[in-house]
């Protein structure tokens, strides 16, 4: 980006926030982020500083994640107070619409890249999101700011800022030729603080990086933000407990105790200890009381459990050599007619039911997945053409996304839809409004798919089969889910419409909270940025409309706020299957508990 140009829309930032400075200095503001903090993993044990907080702050006892349940996702929701209809950040993998090299020179975008968010910039007219942060509105109207943490998420709460003049920006892979760059004072106080000059590797529990990042957050960052005089706004986003969740080891291949092994409570600790540092900061440089401070997770987090009877996927992998098997209820190694199923099963599966090539879009080359090959990465092209496929399948974890790009699209759509009806590991699907309605789906505005965003619109988004795990409580830390993903059965996933992954941890405390407050009401995370924007005293215009709301009965003086559930219904697939689709309102804000077929996702009314 030109200095012209990045000067220009300097000018028309700042010009759409209004007041830049209020006349009283405002409170700072903190957001700490804990990736895949389960609501139910917070207790006075397992993490008594988040503990604390919620306690003697205010506890938002119905939270919630937006779907698709997957981390930028829900970064670009935190950023904007915007639903992904309008940010176009539709999961952590999207179709881009063109070749990057990041990805093999594929038009899949991997958005935990800080060089794939710079070419999303560059090919969406300089801001992909095409919405506003907080981060960046409080930087034009004279904040001081920063963000540090996970690589990805982190710097998409600024994500135009890339050159190391305003907001500091600092994630795990600064000081790294893929890294964001960091100004020359910030490098240099790094070094003369004895630090080393990028991060230490992530591990699981993530203890080293967790360290580093507190370092180099209490002896340089929050240091300097303070010396400026003004008020200063930052997030941290920290790794755990989500990295630890993903790759635990001490449970492969059963469901118990799955993700709430000694691992998994490590990277909770991780969290806590985090947030704990941040905090004694403040205190002792006297800030505790003029800081606001929310806290809240991206995600919820489910074990997974990836077998399937009706997967011709799992049928080809028998051909070949695969040691992962799944594991029934009682925790016993399955036959190996029951194995895990392969990365890009999605793709595999829809390939052979229609009848068409399958092409691995990072490799450039057909795959022969009768013989148990697999697509990395869970994406996949299907079609004659690879260079023209009728449909992309790119993976998500616990949901993967479809595109059609075929002149018959409707048409492809509803026999598309036939065959995920079809399977036993699908639960909720989506399709958008403008493919018309098929029986076994939702449209996409039904969750807030369909406003503003310039990237290129999903087709068809599918959600995985969830379930709980036998004599586990409570449920919404006991569920276990498939997953798209070279992850094996006992390790960690989200993404799915599950409770399980919709219930994130969310709690504030600060000048402007209310004291010991638990809020029954139902909230998000795009409800962040609005509510502590109300705080801050800015003013964010923005260009679509589907956007959360401030937690005003969070506030002082706030009133509570009335809410009702309610919920949609799928007319029935040839097979019977229904999309269900359950959500809470207040006002026009819909929050969604959990989609898809009756029995087959966790925390949906009769499972």
């Amino acid at each position: 980006m030109t200095l012209l140009r990045s000067t220009a829309l300097a000018a028309l930032l700042a010009a759409s926030l209004q007041p830049a400075l209020a006349a009283d200095k405002p409170h700072n503001v903190l957001i700490f982020v804990a990736d895949g903090l389960r609501y139910d993993s917070v207790t006075a044990r397992s993490a008594p500083t988040l503990w604390k907080l919620k306690t003697e702050g205010v506890d938002f006892t119905n939270s919630h994640s937006l779907y698709p349940t997957i981390t930028t996702v829900n970064a670009s929701a935190i950023a904007t107070g915007h639903y992904i209809g309008d940010t176009g950040n539709f999961g952590n993998a999207i179709y881009s619409g063109f070749n990057s090299a990041v990805t093999g020179n594929s038009p899949v975008g991997q958005f935990e890249d800080d060089t794939m968010l710079g070419e999303m910039n560059d090919h969406f007219g300089g801001n992909y999101l095409n919405e506003t942060s907080l981060i960046a509105a409080a930087r034009a109207a004279g904040f001081a700011t920063a963000i540090m943490g996970k690589v990805g998420p982190t710097s998409i709460q600024d994500v135009t800022q890339r050159d190391g003049a305003g907001t500091i920006v600092i994630d795990d892979a600064f000081g790294t030729p893929k890294g964001i760059v960091v100004a020359p004072d910030i490098l240099a106080a790094i070094k003369a603080a004895g630090l080393a000059p990028n991060a230490p590797k992530t591990a699981y529990p993530n203890n080293e990086q967790q360290k580093y990042m507190i370092a180099v957050a209490t002896k340089i960052v929050l240091p300097k933000l303070n010396a400026s005089g003004k008020p200063f706004a930052m997030l941290f986003w920290s790794r755990d407990p989500d990295a630890t969740q993903h790759s635990a080891k001490d449970s492969l291949g059963k469901l118990s105790p799955g993700i709430n092994s000694g691992s998994g409570r490590g990277g909770i600790k991780d969290a806590d200890y985090t947030l704990a540092a941040l905090l004694a900061w403040l205190r002792t440089n006297g800030l505790d009381k003029t800081t606001d401070v929310f806290v809240t997770a991206d995600h919820g987090f489910s074990t997974i459990e990836k077998h399937s009877a009706t997967s011709a996927a799992a049928r080809f992998e028998e051909n070949d050599n695969n040691p992962l098997r799944a594991v029934d209820t009682e925790n016993a190694p399955m036959p190996a007619s029951r194995r895990d199923l392969p990365p890009g099963f999605l793709a595999i599966d829809l390939a052979d039911a229609l009848g068409l090539p399958l092409h691995d879009p990072h490799l450039h080359k057909e795959v022969d997945y009768r013989h148990g090959h697999h697509p990395g990465y869970g994406d996949g092209f299907i079609g004659s053409d690879p260079e023209h496929p009728e449909l992309m399948v790119i993976g998500n974890g616990g949901s993967d996304i479809l595109y059609l790009r075929g002149a018959d699209a409707k048409a492809q759509a509803a026999k598309v839809v036939d065959i995920l009806t079809k399977q036993d590991y699908v639960s909720g699907i989506f399709v958008d409004d403008d493919l018309g309605d098929i029986p076994g789906s939702l449209p996409m505005s039904a969750i807030n798919w369909r406003g503003t965003a310039i990237t290129p619109h999903p087709s068809i988004v599918v959600s995985f089969a969830s379930h709980s795990i036998p004599g586990c409580k409570p449920a919404l830390m006991c569920a276990a889910e498939v997953a798209d993903t070279s992850l094996a059965t006992g390790q960690g996933m989200h993404g799915t419409f599950s409770r399980a992954d919709t219930r994130n941890f969310m709690a504030a405390m600060g000048p402007d909270f209310k004291a010991r407050f638990a809020d029954k009401a139902p909230v998000s995370n795009a409800d962040i940025n609005p509510t502590l924007a109300k705080i801050m005293g800015l003013t964010i215009r923005p260009k679509g409309g589907l956007t959360g709301r401030p937690i005003a009965e969070a506030l002082k003086g706030g009133k509570m706020v009335a809410f009702r559930r309610d919920r949609t219904i799928s007319a029935p697939a040839t097979n019977g299957q229904k999309t269900l689709l359950e959500y809470q309102r207040v006002g026009e804000t819909r929050y969604f508990d959990a989609a898809g077929f009756p029995g087959r996702t966790v925390g949906l009314s009769g499972h």
